[in-house]
């Protein structure tokens, strides 16, 4: 990085604002790009999880299909079909199913 600051006898601070600047730049591309959906996505996985409740019907990350029996802060009992009750962690959910 320094490099270029001396490299340059009188437009060496010339290249240096131009690195910067387009450091800056990648940095607001990765940011728009990748960083910012990233954090809209996990808002909005949080925001289902906390708005889940008894009765839902769910798929797991696994690709199980279940409707919520019991829930707690930490763990869903899922009810598969009329007999099946299995628990899983409530970060596991996947996605809610929209029964329209």
């Amino acid at each position: 990085m320094f490099q270029y600051a001396a490299a340059g006898a009188g437009g060496g601070s010339s290249s240096l604002i131009t690195m910067v600047l387009s450091f800056a730049f990648m940095f607001g591309v990765f940011y728009f790009v990748l960083i910012r959906p990233q954090k809209k996505k996990q808002q909005s996985r949080n925001q289902m999880l906390s708005t889940l409740k008894k009765g839902d019907k769910i798929v797991t990350i696994g690709g199980l299909h279940g409707t919520i029996q019991e829930i707690t802060n930490e763990t869903v009992v899922l009810l598969v079909n009329d007999v099946t009750k299995l628990t899983f962690e409530r970060s596991a959910i996947s996605h809610a199913i929209n029964i329209s």
